[in-house]
């Protein structure tokens, strides 16, 4: 019987402490990138011009190279720094690495055949234009805030001269103590309020540039080099698939259709000299159409069950479980069966036959005595868990159906991993996006 799962889930954080939990990492974030970009610009107008200098001579290479590395090493700095702001995670380029066996001179240039060298070198060259001013009105921001709302507390001790005008005079608020005290206190508030949004705006500003100049390439990259993984693992997966079931109606319905034709050919002769016989053999006939049919509807089951398009994936678990040959315990979410909580097709394809492929090596080659199948929601994520007692050994080489699943899971951006030491348990686990 499916059951779902039960969690304790950690309490939600307050609004008003995340809004100050992240007030506090864009401030720190702007502030410490003050110093950073100091670094890197001293560096840059450095390093650039004394190795252009140096070219002359064989320094010129090795100090530029030097300074790409130094370069190199901000920029992994400022990686570390962009997921407390940007709230993703951190990406860094596969940089070009010398061979074992490189000499002196070819470790030297492969910084300078790295493109992303270059761009960290950019990045600590131009961090500085942006750093700067966003600092600057930070600081006075938080300076406005604070240095206003407290006003009333320190007023009296600055010397207001006769001849001297205040703000509050110039915008016709009176020359007293409560026009100064009204307007300073209600300008440090205004700070106060905006000064979340103010302080992620010149957060923002800092990472956007980092993020286009030194993670921007690499993701792109490793999206790029993930959709050609999902093509190819999803036309493995279809290739494996055609071939199963050509092999499965080979071996199956296309020997008993020939069967059929026979039989049928021996009782149209047999029909006119012996009745009965001719009989008998019909009867052979009418049992060869129905195995044909049973194993169609088997096959059928195979490539889109209908319970499963029907009623989802709670109830096709539960019928695939019920035909299996051991005892199976399975826990599923039931709200993947109503409609508002149902998946993308595609994902409950893949869990499902995750599910059934893992069910047939259990029967097949485990020895196992019982098996557990656990199916729940995961974050933005749908883990499936198939777990047996067995003897353990399954592995994911090529030819074996844990493969063809693999690249199942991947053709759907997500992942497989098997744990199977020998003896055992053995423990599938699919995790794929929802």
């Amino acid at each position: 019987m499916a059951t779902a799962p039960t969690t304790t889930a950690p309490p939600p954080a307050s609004p008003v402490h995340s809004l100050v939990r992240q007030l506090i990492r864009d401030s720190g974030y702007v502030l410490i990138g003050l110093p950073l970009a100091l670094v890197g610009f001293v560096l840059a107008v450095v390093g650039i011009p004394l190795a252009a200098a140096l070219l002359v001579t064989t320094l010129g290479l090795p100090v530029l190279a030097g300074t790409l590395y130094a370069a190199r090493a901000l920029a992994d700095v400022e990686r570390h720094r962009l997921p407390a702001v940007l709230h993703q995670p951190r990406v860094r380029p596969d940089y070009l690495v010398p061979a074992p066996d490189a000499r002196f001179w070819r470790r030297v240039l492969v910084p300078m055949r790295d493109p992303q060298s270059w761009l960290d070198l950019l990045h600590a060259l131009g961090k500085l234009l942006v750093a700067l001013p966003t600092f600057s009105v930070l600081v006075v921001w938080w300076v406005a805030g604070i240095a206003g709302t407290s006003y009333a507390a320190y007023d009296r001790m600055i010397p207001h001269s006769p001849d001297n005008q205040d703000l509050s005079q110039l915008l016709g608020m009176g020359d007293g103590t409560a026009g100064r005290v009204i307007l300073n206190t209600a300008i440090g508030v205004f700070c106060l309020f905006t000064l979340p949004l103010v302080a992620r705006g010149c957060a923002r500003l800092q990472a956007g540039l980092a993020r286009s100049l030194l993670t921007g390439v690499a993701e792109m990259r490793n999206r790029i080099s993930t959709l050609e993984e999902q093509r190819r693992a999803a036309v493995s997966a279809e290739a494996s698939a055609l071939r199963r079931l050509e092999r499965d109606i080979h071996d199956g319905p296309q020997q008993r259709l020939v069967r059929l034709a026979m039989d049928l050919s021996r009782a149209r002769e047999q029909l006119a000299a012996d009745p009965n016989e001719a009989r008998r053999t019909l009867d052979e006939a009418v049992g060869q159409t129905r195995d044909t049919l049973a194993e169609l509807r088997a096959l059928s089951r195979g490539i889109a069950p209908p319970v499963l398009v029907d009623r989802g994936l709670p109830s096709a678990l539960a019928a695939l479980a019920g035909r299996g040959l051991i005892p199976i315990e399975l826990r599923v979410d039931p709200a993947l069966g109503v409609p508002e909580g149902r998946l993308d097709p595609a994902v409950e394809s893949t869990a499902y036959f995750v599910v059934a492929e893992a069910l047939a090596n259990v029967a097949k080659h485990s020895r196992a005595a019982e098996c557990r199948v656990t199916v729940e929601r995961d974050g933005p994520l749908l883990r499936v868990d198939v777990t047996d007692d067995g003897q353990g050994g399954a592995h994911l080489a090529k030819g074996h159906g844990l493969a063809g699943i693999a690249d199942r899971v991947r053709a759907a951006g997500g992942r497989l991993a098997v744990t199977s030491p020998a003896g055992g348990p053995t423990e599938v686990r699919a995790e794929l996006p929802r």
